[in-house]
């Protein structure tokens, strides 16, 4: 199978989002990821890549724990 540049680009910024969220709630890897796919997170940084790609990694964090709150999360942003 052929992954596009367009699907690598995405996952290496959804990887980095994930690592960045979890060293802002001291969270492991594993835990950021699976509280951001539980709570929205994930798919809000796919659907939404080509805007949020182009802020700062910081306000990608802060995007995603705002959307997870909405959607029952317990970390706040």
């Amino acid at each position: 199978m052929y992954m596009t540049k367009a699907n690598k680009d995405i996952i290496d910024y959804v990887v980095l989002c994930v690592g960045a969220f979890s060293e802002r709630f001291r969270l492991s890897n594993r835990q950021a990821y699976q509280y951001l796919r539980r709570f929205g997170g994930i798919s809000f940084l796919i659907d939404f890549y080509d805007v949020e790609h182009t802020q700062s990694i910081e306000d990608a964090v802060d995007d995603c724990a705002a959307i997870c709150n909405r959607h029952g999360g317990a970390l706040q942003p």
